[in-house]
């Protein structure tokens, strides 16, 4: 098998390429992979002249991406001048989940958008009811100032939550 990154012939595995469709992967090579969760070595990347062009959405992605991280070299810069993406494809590859300081009980990281689930019963000052254990909180928001608190939606009302007090879904 080719890798559509580098071409380099290899067997070929199959990575998660997040921020876009539900389940979206693309296959390539295990060195890939490594770079790409990893530190890039920007020689290794001089093949993403050609794999940005791929008919492939997830590839794409993967070498804007790249491209991105590798803006430091003359000629990363000019290959992502030269690319160009559809709107939604585009949106894809912009669509990077940030870092985040943020962290439930376990210390598993939380990010905009997550379910959690309330791990103690807290009296919600000014609204007059306590939001009991167990009770789940879809599309939570981080806020930004500030790492040990979430808010969201619980009986129709907007809350801050503790981060201490809520296990990631």
């Amino acid at each position: 098998m080719t890798c559509p990154l580098c071409s380099a012939d290899a067997d070929l595995i199959a990575i998660d390429v997040d921020g876009g469709p539900f389940g979206a992967q693309a296959e390539v090579c295990a060195l890939c992979a490594e770079q790409i969760a990893g530190e890039p070595d920007a020689n290794h990347w001089r093949g993403l002249a050609s794999a940005m062009w791929s008919e492939e959405p997830a590839v794409q992605v993967i070498a804007a991406r790249m491209l991105k991280r590798l803006s430091g070299e003359g000629w990363a810069q000019d290959l992502a001048e030269q690319l160009y993406l559809d709107d939604e494809t585009q949106a894809w590859a912009d669509n990077v989940a940030a870092a985040s300081d943020h962290k439930d009980a376990n210390g598993a990281p939380l990010a905009q958008g997550d379910t959690v689930v309330l791990i103690k019963d807290l009296p919600v000052k000014g609204a007059g009811f306590t939001a009991k254990r167990g009770t789940a909180v879809r599309g939570i928001s981080l806020v930004a100032d500030n790492p040990e608190h979430i808010e969201g939606r619980v009986e129709g009302q907007r809350i801050v939550i503790l981060t201490q007090y809520v296990k990631k879904k």
